[in-house]
């Protein structure tokens, strides 16, 4: 027991109470959070329920269709009660959490508040009782200066009455000083009375009040044992709370764990079944101003044509079949990697195995469009020329650009132009257009049968050139990796017979000329033309305007080099040796790896505009289109991984 402590002691206990008030206020702040976070909580489920409305029967039963549902088709979904299962939970939580902030309030908050009331009340009859006691003690000491005034009184009568022998009033002072004596008696004895009555009072003052007032500990102890059950309340009532949540998501695991993705799919399919049949066959339509029929022209010119592309079809398809069966392999290994992945998560990432399989069966379906592609060429023209294939002496056909003009060895017309617009043989040495290849003869004259598969074909691919993923799988499942090889690109397989874009040098017209007839073009001065075919000693050049037509100018008309210079223009300041575009634009939607050196890569959101000519653009090839990136490269890349840009859009 502390001794002679009240007011410390009091304080201890106010500042007890003011913690009861501090932890009163971090509840009542918690319920506020509660209250806030069940608002918000409320409106997000509300949202998500307006939402799931509108798309509810989308991913059921598609967007169209063809058989009648209502609400209990949509509730056979797996995938929808699973999601009705997540919103529901959420609502039920958000009532969770009113529900917490209601009793946190009732059995907790106010109830501290009373708490603290109470005791500062009792704290406040304790104190009153304590001055009290501290006033009645006060009251008798002063008992004792009572004592010490009537004696001074006496004194002074003393005095009075030796100065007073001879007075008149002698006596009556001496009356007084008598009197005053015997009450100075009087008073002395109330004083040692009034002693031993302090003494008295002192002893139970200190002996047995004040240790009852500051024994305050059953008072303490009360409180703060009244204080530690209430916030045990407090925690029970949030441990329960927390078991609420808990069975919430409880409930949507079990939801989740019941999603059947195949019995969601037959449910689609059953209210999306429709009559289907294949396209029909294309059929030969003659021209509707010149009569022909379906079979292919076996004439000695386009007989030469026939026979050089079958001649490439078939080394082509020699090349492409190993391919295709380690391409197979490869797929079939992945298939075994991403089940034993599947089966045991911890093994890795199956992400990576999913991507790099999916990846090999795209380029499996493109290696197989490819093959289709050349077995159907290699029938058609099989059927038509029978076992007549030419000379089979093919020439060894590169391309080639000439600084000066050449004349074709087969049209007979010049060849010029920096750009790679010919080819030449690097065996015979015959030069000829690229249009022009498949229409010489196979006679190479130092060539033979023996050595056009490896001339006019590609050098197979070998295993030397394998990489496994040995890489990427750390897992004792690394004999399942399939070697990835290095192959040519599907496209590589299909590309037209020429395949560069003819660019020819420029001229300025310096006369005007009119036409006279259909072989000739009329141009005006000031214009500039492409030079399609130099003088050949006529006087006469054969070129082309900006809108496309061609045909003969006079020579003369023209001149080269700098001169011919139109004036500055803003896209005359381009580079002089880049290709333009087509002013057609695609956007990408699957990102492509660049699988060959004539192809570009893609990247999901890119635009590519798409390059022009003949051969470019779409015009390209089978499933393949070509275009520019954002970086000016060019190349090819698959028609499916990219959509349409439509020209409002592109205007906008």
């Amino acid at each position: 027991t502390v001794q002679d402590q009240v007011e410390r002691i009091a304080t201890l206990f106010d500042s007890h109470l003011e913690v009861i008030s501090d932890v009163r206020d971090l509840y009542r702040d918690r319920v506020a959070l509660e209250r806030e976070y069940a608002t918000k909580l409320q409106a997000l489920t509300k949202k998500a329920v307006d939402k799931k409305s509108k798309m509810e029967s989308s991913f059921v039963v598609g967007d169209d269709p063809t058989k009648a549902w209502d609400e209990r088709t949509l509730r056979q979904s797996t995938l929808n009660t699973a999601y009705d299962g997540i919103i529901q939970s959420m609502t039920n939580t958000a009532e969770d959490h009113v529900n917490v902030a209601e009793v946190l309030t009732s059995q907790v908050v106010d109830v501290l508040k009373a708490l603290g009331r109470k005791n500062e009340e009792t704290k406040k009859k304790e104190m009153q009782f304590f001055q009290k006691l501290v006033s009645d003690r006060d009251r008798t000491y002063a008992e004792r200066l009572k004592y010490d005034e009537e004696c001074g009184e006496v004194d002074l009568h003393r005095q009075k009455q030796g100065r007073a022998h001879d007075d008149r009033h002698a006596e009556r002072i001496a009356r007084q000083a008598d009197q005053q004596r015997n009450d100075m008696l009087n008073c002395k004895n109330s004083y040692i009375i009034s002693i031993e009555v302090s003494n008295k009072i002192k002893a139970k003052f200190y002996n047995d009040d004040l240790p009852g007032l500051e024994d305050v500990q059953l008072l303490q102890s009360r409180l703060v044992e009244r204080f530690t059950k209430i916030l045990q309340h407090a925690q029970a009532l949030q441990s329960n709370h927390l078991d609420v949540l808990k069975s919430r998501l409880a409930t949507v695991e079990r939801f989740l764990a019941e999603v059947n993705p195949s019995k969601d799919q037959d449910l689609f399919s059953d209210h999306n079944i429709r009559p289907f049949s294949a396209p029909n066959d294309w059929k030969f339509e003659p021209c509707a101003f010149f009569y022909d029929t379906e079979t292919l022209s076996v004439d000695p010119a386009p007989k030469v044509f026939l026979q050089n592309k079958l001649n490439k079809s078939r080394s082509k398809l020699q090349e492409l079949r190993p391919v295709i069966d380690n391409k197979k392999r490869e797929v079939e290994q992945f298939a075994k990697l991403e089940a034993a992945y599947d089966a045991e998560r911890s093994l890795g990432n199956a992400d990576e195995i999913t991507e790099s399989y999916m990846e090999s069966r795209h380029q499996l379906v493109h290696f197989g469009s490819s093959e289709c592609i050349l077995n159907a060429e290699i029938e058609a023209i099989s059927a038509a020329v029978g076992d007549d294939l030419g000379a089979q002496r093919p020439h060894s056909f590169k391309s080639s650009s000439f600084s000066i003009p050449t004349t074709c060895g087969y049209c007979q017309t010049s060849i010029w132009g920096l750009s790679k617009q010919g080819k030449t043989c690097k065996v015979c040495g015959i030069s000829v257009h690229s249009k022009c290849e498949l229409k010489v003869p196979a006679d190479c004259q130092q060539g033979g049968a023996s050595r056009s598969s490896s001339m006019l074909s590609r050098k197979s691919t070998s295993a030397s050139s394998r990489s496994t993923i040995a890489s990427i799988v750390h897992t004792k499942y690394h004999f399942l990796a399939p070697a990835v090889l290095k192959t040519p690109s599907p496209s590589s397989f299909v590309q037209p017979a020429y395949e560069e874009e003819v660019s020819y040098p420029t001229a300025r017209v310096i006369f005007d000329f009119k036409a006279t007839s259909e072989f000739e073009l009329s141009v005006t001065d000031g214009a500039t033309v492409s030079v399609l075919e130099p003088d050949d000693g006529s006087g006469w050049v054969k070129v082309s305007d900006t809108r496309g037509n061609d045909g003969l100018v006079p020579a003369t008309y023209l001149v080269y080099g700098e001169d011919s210079a139109p004036t500055p223009t803003p896209s005359s300041f381009k580079s002089p040796g880049k290709e333009q575009g087509s002013g057609q634009y695609v956007r990408v939607i699957y990102q492509y790896e660049a699988g060959g050196h004539d192809e570009i890569g893609l990247r999901e959101g890119e635009v590519i505009e798409l390059s022009s000519g003949p051969t470019g653009g779409q015009h390209y090839g089978d499933g393949w289109w070509e275009g520019f990136n954002l970086i000016g490269q060019k190349g090819i890349f698959p028609s499916n991984y990219v959509r349409c840009i439509p020209l409002s859009i592109r205007r906008r």
